[in-house]
């Protein structure tokens, strides 16, 4: 059984279909949806609607709650917080209201079974849609905050900086993001889990999408602060 597991789109539709084709050059069994959909993208509605031709679980991530119900004080920073709110009024204003109505239904914990292995998948972390667990924690911190008690496998999103650790038997599995990467790689990534019988193995896929089309779609509309997205795409390596 081959399980892919996508986050972070983040209105990126142009990487999200390289992600799909990736996947199914895999031969992916399931796919799985852990969050972060329309919010800070040019194509947030088509992003969504690519999530759901998927007909898989989807939870709902940090930014999927600000496009329900705007951002509050405290939850960025203060010099980011009028900015952001435009930025989600704009994506507000480019989706369909059913949209809307389906990202605010979405639960916020995923809980699987495969062959005897449990894997457990949330946004952030298990209670929590906004706190940030980076990949220098410690291996307490990840522990208390990260690693599910009755799961083998734990994966999570948000940070949008890929990696796998093992801790006392335990997996944890950051997936990295689909659509604004923030490790300097030019590339989207997933998580792949394969489970048989005799094993369980984890892996980081890389998949290159087209940035210059992203970037092109960024300045030929009225995006609020586009010039921040378009940085951050812009400055990532190839490599």
């Amino acid at each position: 059984m081959k399980i892919a597991f996508i986050s972070d789109i983040h209105g990126n539709a142009v990487a999200l279909e390289a992600v799909l084709e990736d996947i199914q050059l895999q031969k992916v069994d399931q796919i799985y949806v852990l969050g972060d959909i329309c919010f800070r993208g040019p194509e947030p509605q088509r992003s969504l609607d690519l999530v759901r031709s998927l007909h898989t679980e989807v939870i709902k991530g940090n930014a999927d709650e600000w496009v329900v119900r705007g951002i509050r004080k405290g939850e960025v920073p203060d010099s980011a917080y009028e900015i952001m709110n435009k930025e989600r009024n704009w994506i507000v204003h480019h989706l369909t209201s059913e949209a809307i109505e389906y990202l605010q239904q979405l639960p916020t914990n995923l809980k699987v079974v495969h062959e005897n292995v449990s894997i457990h998948g949330f946004h952030a972390t298990p209670i929590s849609l906004f706190e940030n667990i980076f990949p220098n924690a410690s291996d307490e911190e990840i522990e208390n905050k990260l690693l599910v008690e009755d799961a083998d496998i734990s994966l999570y999103a948000h940070i949008h900086k890929p990696y796998i650790r093992t801790i006392n038997s335990k997996t944890i599995i950051n997936l990295g993001s689909v659509g604004l990467p923030f490790d300097g790689i030019k590339k989207a990534s997933y998580a792949l889990v394969e489970v048989d019988q005799q094993f369980v193995q984890s892996s980081i896929r890389r998949v290159s999408f087209d940035v210059d089309k992203v970037i092109n779609q960024f300045k030929q509309s009225d995006y609020p602060n586009k010039e921040k997205l378009i940085d951050i795409l812009s400055r990532a390596k190839n490599d």
